[in-house]
C-alpha cells in the first residue's frame, strides 16, 4: 500500500473556515473546533488506501468525493504521490454545480 502527502488546498481551508464559522455563530467555537478537527484528522487518513469514495470523472478528471458524518462533502485528488483536498462543503450545497464553474 503505498503512502502519500495529504495537502488541503487553499479553497478547501477556505471552506473549513466558512464552516467552522457557521457552526460557532449556531452552536459554540468549541463544537465548531471540535468538528474540523474531526474533518482534518479525517483527511489525513487519506494518505494510505487513497482512492476511496467514488469517482467523479464525470464533473473532472481525476476527481473522488466522500461523505463526512453525514454532514460534509469532501472533494479531492488522488495524484501520485499526494492526495489534495480541494473542496470541503458542509450540508445541503449544490458541490456539483459549485465544482464544474
Amino acid at each position: 500500500m503505498k503512502k502519500r502527502i495529504v495537502e488541503i488546498a487553499d479553497d478547501a481551508r477556505l471552506d473549513l473556515l466558512g464552516i467552522y464559522d457557521w457552526i460557532a455563530n449556531a452552536g459554540s467555537p468549541q463544537n465548531a473546533l471540535s468538528y474540523i478537527e474531526r474533518i482534518e484528522a479525517y483527511c489525513k487518513g487519506f494518505d494510505l488506501a487513497s482512492a476511496r469514495g467514488t469517482a467523479r470523472d464525470d464533473i473532472r478528471q481525476g476527481l473522488r468525493i466522500v461523505g463526512f458524518e453525514k454532514s460534509a462533502t469532501i472533494a479531492f485528488m488522488v495524484e501520485e504521490d499526494r492526495v489534495v483536498i480541494l473542496r470541503v462543503f458542509y450540508g445541503g450545497r449544490d458541490w456539483e454545480t459549485m465544482l464544474t464553474n
